[in-house]
């Protein structure tokens, strides 16, 4: 569905996607969106305001998260079908991408709105970007599960992918997610770690999950941390194609 041919009056909900660090990432047409908004749902309101007032932006701010969204989404969809613009906001990057959305997406739809989606930075697509890992097909991941058993069979279910896979990872347990995919995987398989996107202590390491666990077992990790793995070392040979340069016909 387009929402070309509505007038301005009509109401509308957006869902804007902001910086992941540098807060110069914002996008003209994101700014201008949030300008034109008569409220902001933030996932905190408090990062959200520094960005607001960064950029000179006063607008009602109101909360929206992962305890409050059920209550908070036809509270949202009543205002837009009444007319008014709403946006939502994440603390960083696009919402609905291991962030609150989807419910208010899922629930706006069922009402006839059409989401506007005000694209931006992402934390997702700079991984795949700066992995130099093959990235024509791949796979998300987000949050694996810290239960051991669910943990376990995500792992395994990454192992027997066959393509690229990114994953979200607290830095606490980054260390543990490295040596978990490489007794899986095996310690050939490439990775790529990124943390600190677009920040000022940005950083990128690549290498052999085996490489990259011995570089790094002194570190105590810190910051955002994403890690992308390549196929299994077993997985019809692709890693070395992709260290050769070439690719299969």
């Amino acid at each position: 569905m387009s929402r070309e041919g509505n007038s301005p009056a009509d109401g509308a909900l957006y869902l804007v996607a902001t910086p992941i660090g540098n807060l110069e990432d914002m996008t003209i047409r994101a700014l201008n969106t949030l300008k034109e908004c008569d409220v902001i749902y933030a996932e905190d309101t408090r990062r959200t305001r520094i960005l607001l007032d960064k950029f000179e932006i006063h607008k009602k701010l109101e909360s929206y998260h992962i305890f409050n969204e059920h209550g908070k989404a036809s509270l949202i969809i009543g205002r837009v079908l009444a007319g008014e613009k709403a946006a939502l906001v994440t603390d960083a990057g696009m919402p609905c991408i291991a962030d609150p959305g989807f419910l208010l997406v899922r629930e706006a739809v069922k009402a006839g709105i059409e989401p506007v989606i005000v694209p931006g930075v992402s934390s997702l697509t700079f991984t795949v970007a700066a992995s130099a890992l093959p990235s024509d097909r791949f796979a998300f991941y987000g949050f694996l599960p810290v239960k051991s058993g669910r943990r376990s069979a995500a792992i395994k279910e990454i192992a027997s992918e066959g393509k690229s896979v990114v994953i979200f990872e607290s830095p606490y347990r980054v260390a543990k997610l490295l040596k978990e995919l490489a007794s899986v995987m095996g310690e050939d398989t490439l990775c790529a770690v990124v943390r600190e996107a677009t920040k000022v202590h940005e950083e990128v390491l690549r290498g052999t999950l085996g490489e990259v666990i011995e570089q790094t077992k002194e570190r105590n990790w810190k910051g955002e941390c994403i890690v992308m793995v390549g196929p299994s070392s077993g997985a019809d040979g692709l890693e070395n194609t992709f260290l050769n340069g070439e690719e299969e016909e």
